[in-house]
């Protein structure tokens, strides 16, 4: 079995449940695990019931996609992203957002808890991701091309679509949420990064580091989707933070900004509806 027939075997698993057909996918990251109680949901299909489909192991990632309302905007919601230190192979980490796609979705609004490395920034902070370095994890196009999918070599001059940032700026802004700009850059993991690491991506020109995310949206914009990203910082990286790194901490710090990214990430998905809508008429 090739990777498109996989992809059409998970969706036709899904259509045994839904028939719903979103506009907008939404990856949720750290923090936002209780975002789907504000959701008008109109079915709910977990991981397992979808033969060949990876799950998330990770605590906070419930693993299942939720279909429904954001608003007046049709979107599906990955409540439980699949991360490559899990142990998965990068076709499988980036699985859901191709299926997604195929689903019907025109956008893919990533989120992700992620430390900082620009000194300028604090935890708490919100970053929209500007772009990403995504150099030292393997690239999720790598083997045979699904043609059906996009082309071989597929351009990422704009990785993140610079219409749908902007309106998630704007909503930033009529929220009174202060959101800072960056390069998110994906290693690895699971361990965290090393002082010299940190280092090293800063001098490389990222802003904010984690263990997701990139591969995601390339995959994504191979599959001809739009693109856009907000990262939550929840730490200071190794060598700016004064004390030990833990994934509690991490957890913690996203738990706390959960009110502030949901309604930023809220306020976004209504505006890229309305973007979605203008093409569409």
């Amino acid at each position: 079995m090739n990777e498109y027939e996989r992809l059409e075997k998970c969706l036709a698993a899904v259509r045994e449940r839904t028939d719903f057909v979103p506009d907008i996918a939404l990856v949720l990251g750290s923090g936002l695990g209780g975002f789907t109680k504000n959701v008008d949901i109109k079915a709910e299909v977990p991981y397992e019931e979808i033969p060949g489909f990876p799950r998330s192991t990770v605590q906070g990632h419930r693993g299942r996609f939720v279909f429904g309302l954001i608003g007046e905007a049709k979107a599906v919601i990955m409540d439980g992203r699949v991360h490559y230190y899990e142990g998965y192979a990068m076709k499988d980490v980036v699985l859901p957002a191709r299926l997604m796609r195929l689903m019907g979705a025109r956008v893919l609004f990533l989120t992700n808890a992620a430390g900082g490395i620009n000194p300028a920034f604090s935890a708490g902070d919100m970053m929209l991701i500007k772009d990403h370095i995504a150099s030292f994890v393997p690239n999720p196009l790598i083997g045979g091309n699904i043609e059906e999918l996009g082309t071989r070599f597929p351009d990422m001059s704009h990785a993140y679509d610079e219409e749908l940032s902007r309106s998630v700026e704007e909503s930033a802004q009529k929220l009174g949420i202060e959101l800072k700009k960056g390069v998110y850059l994906q290693l690895t993991g699971p361990s965290f990064e090393t002082p010299s690491e940190i280092r090293m991506a800063g001098r490389l020109g990222a802003d904010a580091v984690g263990m997701s995310t990139a591969v995601e949206a390339i995959a994504a914009n191979h599959a001809g989707m739009k693109v856009c990203g907000v990262s939550c910082i929840s730490n200071l990286a190794a060598g700016i933070s004064p004390t030990p790194l833990t994934h509690a901490e991490v957890q913690e710090c996203a738990d706390r900004n959960a009110p502030r990214f949901k309604a930023l990430v809220t306020e976004s998905i209504a505006a890229i509806d309305r973007i979605l809508k203008g093409e569409a008429k």
